[in-house]
């Protein structure tokens, strides 16, 4: 035992050094990396940095393990998450590869120890550590958007009442917003701005968000357009639809919330006050539990 436990801290200390030496070597990398090693490296914290390093060789490995759908799938999860930290799917891949490799050396080590709970806990971590990390990024983002289309709607369709066009109307107010959403118009504009139509760029700022509300922008926008209809009528109405689902969305929380707390009551709650009010009176009886267990 005790020589396993040395050779697994040499092969740790080994590890540390040949990471330590790739990170600070000026090893050329393919394009593709260098350029994940510099999309939002003024977003991301030093500690990211140093992971992205340390693991950005072994991201093509991973990125072929996963396969072309995986990569796909998982880059339109990084989309809708709003590449947080400037995340890429190469810096996912790099990452993926430093808490797996840290994950199982910390699963081996508990093992090791006959820690067999820590070291599924271990292996949990280096598999999905950075999966819950994204996930609660996309719903983050997403609830941020949904609670500030309607407003951004509304003066939107205001600007435009007053004699801007819809693009122009779009630059204003997308410039007086911080946040998710004016990202994402900032994002639509430079395409339009690139030749792409207008329906092709509002067609993928669908696609990057996970929003029924965002699904149902574009749709009333493009078939306001199709059917010719005043672009600032339209935009009040989606804004009333969408505060009507906002609506109809909370009295539906509400009532999934009341069988729950409904349940931790009557499971909870309530035999624990019934033991407490069962010893009280006991307690206050001063009830001689020796007189039923003599003789």
């Amino acid at each position: 035992m005790a020589l396993l436990l040395a050779l697994l801290m040499a092969v740790c200390v080994i590890g540390m050094f040949q990471g330590v030496r790739m990170y600070r070597a000026d090893a050329k990398l393919p394009s593709d990396l260098v350029l994940a090693l510099e999309v939002g490296s003024t977003r991301t914290t030093a500690v990211g940095s140093g992971i992205d390093r340390l693991g950005i060789r072994w991201a093509p490995t991973v990125l072929r393990l996963m396969g072309p759908k995986r990569v796909d799938k998982k880059r339109k999860q990084i989309d809708m998450a709003g590449n947080p930290a400037g995340l890429t799917i190469d810096r996912y891949a790099a990452r993926r590869a430093v808490y797996g490799i840290l994950g199982a050396a910390a699963a081996l080590s508990m093992l090791l120890r006959g820690q067999l709970v820590l070291a599924l806990l271990m292996v949990a971590f280096g598999l999905f550590w950075i999966e819950v990390g994204l996930w609660s990024a996309v719903r983050v983002r997403r609830d941020h958007i949904e609670r500030t289309l309607p407003d951004f709607l509304d003066v939107l369709a205001v600007v435009v009442s007053a004699g801007l066009g819809f693009r122009q109307a779009l630059e204003r107010v997308a410039d007086k917003y911080e946040g998710p959403w004016a990202d994402e118009l900032r994002i639509t504009l430079r395409q339009m701005d690139m030749g792409v139509s207008r329906r092709q760029a509002f067609e993928e700022l669908r696609r990057r968000n996970d929003s029924e509300q965002v699904a149902q922008f574009v749709t009333a926008l493009q078939q306001g357009e199709e059917l010719g209809s005043p672009i600032v009528e339209t935009l009040i109405q989606i804004a009333d639809d969408m505060r009507r689902t906002d609506a109809q969305n909370a009295r539906r929380k509400a009532a999934r919330a009341v069988p729950k707390a409904t349940f931790a009551v009557t499971t909870f709650m309530l035999p624990g006050t019934l033991i407490l009010l069962v010893c009280g009176f006991v307690y206050g009886a001063n009830v001689d539990f020796g007189s039923f267990t003599a003789g």
